[in-house]
C-alpha cells in the first residue's frame, strides 16, 4: 500500500517537540510512533506530580490537522524511491523528508534488566524510564502514598521525577552515581542547596552511589534495588533516568552519515540533500543538544528553509536549562565555572535556600546559575547571554537584581 503526500511533499518522522513545531508552521505529513497526538514532554513531571492532567500537554494545532498520523512506526527509508516504509505495510512518498525521531532513554547495565537491544524482553513490572507520556501514566498509576520508589540518575530528568513522586506522597530515594546532583548544569554550591531543598520535600538523596542491580519477586515485579556496597533499598517503583541517546537507527540503516546523532549542516541537511534532521536525533557542528529549546530553534530554522523564503542558517543554540520543583525554581546557562580572568558575582542566602551566580568575561555574560523561589532576573540575564549583548556599565552586582540590571 502506497500513499502520497501532495506533490510528494514534506514528510516528518517523529511527533515530538521538533516534529510538532514543524507541523504547526508548514503543511506536512507527520508520522508519529506514539498513539498520542503531539505533546509537550517538558511538562511530564508536572503531570506525574498531579499538578496538571495529561490534556495540558497538548501542543498547538498543526497547520494541516489531517496530516498528523499517530501510531505509525516507520521501519525504513528508501532513498532511491523517496519513500518511507511503515510497520503496517504502508509506504509514504516524500519530496523532502525530515527526521525528528528524538532520543531513547539510556538503560544502564544492571543485573535484572534485559540487554538494551531490539527484541529484548520487556522491563520488569514497576521499572520505567521517564521519557514518554505512557511512561508518565504508568508511573502515575503506581504512585500512591506510602509506595517506595528509587530513582536512578541525578540529572535534570531524575531530579524532576524524584520531586514529582515525592509530591504524590511516594517514599522516594534518588541514587546518583556522581558527586553531586545535576553536575552538568550546576556548580557545587547550587547542587548542595538543591539537595537540601529536595530533602525538605521528602526525597532521600544518595550521591556517589552506584546501583548494582534489581531484585524481582516471583511474579517478575521489582521489589528492591541493590547497591554496589551491598545495601538494599526496598522498591515498588524504579525510575531509570540515566540520560538519553539520539535515535539514529533509521538514518544509519539508510546510509546517512551518523556519529552520535544524524549529522546535519547549517541548513539542517543530512548527507542526503532531500533529507533533513532536527531535534534530539540531530548532530550539528559536533553537538547533540537533547533540549527542547534547541529542538524548537532548529524546527524554526528548517521551516524557513523549506518555505523557500529567506536563506537562514542554523548556528547552534545557546540553551537555557530550567527546572521547576514548585516552589523551587532552578535555571542554568552557559559556563558556570569561571576561567582565568573571569569575574564572578554571587549572592547566597542559606536560610532561604536561594543562590545566584553569574560569570562575566570582559563585558559579556558567559554563564549563570540561579536557584530559589523567585527567579525574576532569569529573563533579562538569559536574553543578555543568548544575544551575546554588551553588559550595562552598572556595578556587576546589579546583574542579580530582579530586573537583571536593566
Amino acid at each position: 500500500m502506497t500513499s502520497s503526500t501532495p506533490d510528494g511533499g514534506i514528510v516528518v518522522v517523529g511527533g515530538g517537540t521538533a516534529g510538532a513545531r514543524l507541523a504547526a508552521k508548514l503543511p506536512v505529513t507527520l508520522l508519529g510512533e506514539e498513539p498520542h497526538t503531539p505533546y509537550n514532554r517538558v511538562l511530564l513531571a508536572d503531570v506525574l506530580a498531579g499538578r496538571y492532567g495529561p490534556e495540558a500537554l497538548t501542543l498547538p494545532r498543526p497547520a494541516d490537522p489531517d496530516g498528523v498520523r499517530t501510531g505509525v512506526r516507520v521501519t525504513a527509508i528508501d532513498r532511491a524511491a523517496r519513500e518511507v516504509r511503515c510497520a503496517d505495510g504502508r509506504r509514504v512518498r516524500y519530496r523532502t523528508l525530515v527526521l525528528a525521531t528524538g532520543s531513547n532513554p539510556v538503560l544502564p547495565p544492571l543485573r535484572g534488566l534485559p540487554d538494551p537491544v531490539p527484541g529484548a524482553p520487556a522491563l520488569p513490572a514497576g521499572v520505567h524510564p521517564f521519557r514518554t507520556l505512557d511512561d508518565c501514566l504508568a508511573l502515575s498509576a503506581r504512585a500512591r502514598p506510602g509506595a517506595r520508589a528509587v530513582v536512578i540518575g541525578g540529572g535534570l530528568l531524575g531530579v524532576s521525577a524524584a520531586a514529582a513522586l515525592a509530591a504524590r506522597g511516594v517514599d522516594t530515594v534518588l541514587a546518583q552515581q556522581g558527586e553531586r546532583l545535576m553536575e552538568r548544569h550546576l556548580d557545587a554550591e547550587a547542587s548542595a542547596l538543591l539537595r537540601g531543598r529536595l530533602a525538605g520535600q521528602g526525597v532521600e538523596v544518595h550521591t556517589e552511589c552506584r546501583v548494582r542491580g534489581l531484585r524481582c519477586g516471583p511474579a517478575g515485579a521489582v521489589r528492591a534495588v541493590e547497591l554496589a556496597d551491598g545495601y538494599v533499598l526496598d522498591a515498588d517503583l524504579v525510575v531509570l533516568a540515566c540520560g538519553v541517546r539520539p535515535r539514529t537507527g533509521l538514518a544509519a540503516a539508510a546510509g546517512l552519515t551518523v556519529r552520535r546523532g544524524v549529522v546535519v549542516d547549517d541548513r539542517l541537511r543530512t548527507s542526503d540533500p532531500h533529507i533533513h534532521a532536527v531535534g534530539d536525533c540531530a548532530e550539528h557542528a559536533g553537538r547533540s543538544y537533547g533540549l527542547a529549546g534547541a529542538a524548537l530553534e532548529q524546527a524554526d530554522v528548517l521551516a524557513a528553509v523549506l518555505s523557500g523564503g529567506r536563506s537562514p542558517s542554523y548556528r547552534g543554540t545557546r540553551a537555557l536549562t530550567r527546572l521547576s520543583l514548585a516552589p523551587l525554581e532552578v535555571a542554568a546557562f552557559g559556563e558556570v565555572a569561571a576561567g582565568p580572568g573571569d569575574d564572578t558575582v554571587r549572592l547566597a542566602d542559606a536560610t532561604r535556600g536561594a543562590y545566584r551566580k553569574v560569570v562575566v568575561r570582559g563585558d559579556r555574560l558567559v554563564g549563570g546559575v540561579l536557584l530559589g523561589d523567585d527567579l525574576d532576573a532569569v529573563g533579562a540575564l538569559a536574553r543578555a547571554w543568548e544575544g551575546d549583548e554588551t553588559l550595562p556599565g552598572a556595578p556587576l552586582l546589579h546583574l542579580l537584581t530582579h530586573d537583571g540590571g536593566r
